[in-house]
């Protein structure tokens, strides 16, 4: 039977190699050619699913012949040679790995957000860096029905909800059909935008009059509950690949969490396929 960290290593190879420009090339071409972008892709996969340093994650991959054969490497990077790597692959292929990793979307979306903490540096470090924000606030669009995670927004300010609400529906209006979300999305512009894009608002109005009263009894009940999966998907990241994010740069950090959320899809790939 075969194991399901290796049915993980396979379904990731898969998804990395649809993202990148050459998908074609050998995880490790002969002579120290260095390595295939899809196969770091699919190392960084495995090291956040192991939830481990880069040092322990690499230490553990070789003694996983089964996942190796998978990716189809005959030799390890060194672990700061992953590291350097996850620096040098740009935002937008960590964000093509997220989306393709999200296999079913029905069109019908939540959207929400949630803190992740960042991982508590030395003071000489906090000092020297004036690292002084705690946590990152991390916003998710997630399909109701399949809960796939489809885009993912983070910042280390305190935007409001209803500012990031439209960035987030603007990349995915192709693929949305409706939106549910809780009052802090609450905002007239955010709905106009919605309606141009044949986008369904489930938006709940602040009661500031009996108006509003009127608009949230009329709005579909079932379907805006449903933004609950929301706050589903981000209990189960938390409790499986955790809270806490441990680069030490906030445009690192973001890649890590859309890392975490490709890992999360990915999972649900090997399990509910």
């Amino acid at each position: 039977m075969t194991s399901e960290i290796r049915l993980f290593t396979r379904v990731t190879v898969a998804k990395a190699k649809a993202v990148v420009a050459n998908p074609d090339e050998p995880a490790d071409p002969e002579r120290g050619g260095g390595f295939a972008e899809w196969a770091i892709l699919t190392l960084h996969a495995l090291r956040i699913e192991l939830r481990k340093s880069y040092r322990v994650a690499l230490d553990l991959l070789s003694e996983m012949p089964g996942v190796i054969d998978e990716i189809g490497l005959t030799r390890l990077p060194h672990y700061t040679v992953l590291r350097t790597w996850f620096e040098r692959i740009p935002t937008e292929t960590w964000r093509a790995f997220l989306g393709r990793s999200a296999e079913k979307r029905t069109g019908h979306a939540s959207i929400d957000a949630t803190g992740f903490d960042r991982d508590q540096p030395s003071r000489h470090y906090a000092n020297r860096t004036d690292y002084r924000v705690r946590s990152l606030k991390v916003t998710v669009l997630v399909d109701v029905e399949t809960l796939y995670i489809t885009d993912i927004h983070s910042t280390t300010s305190k935007k409001h909800d209803a500012k990031i609400g439209p960035q987030v529906a603007r990349r995915n209006a192709g693929d949305l059909r409706s939106l549910a979300a809780d009052k802090g999305y609450d905002a007239k512009a955010f709905r106009d935008e919605l309606h141009q894009n044949g986008i369904r608002p489930l938006i709940k109005h602040r009661l500031c009059n009996s108006l509003d009263h009127a608009h949230n009894a009329r709005m579909d009940s079932d379907r805006y509950h449903q933004r609950s999966m929301s706050e589903t998907v981000f209990s189960s990241i938390k409790r499986t690949l955790g809270g806490t994010v441990r680069a030490r740069s906030w445009w690192l950090e973001f890649r890590e969490i859309i890392l975490k959320a490709t890992v999360y899809n990915l999972r649900r790939s090997v399990r509910y396929p």
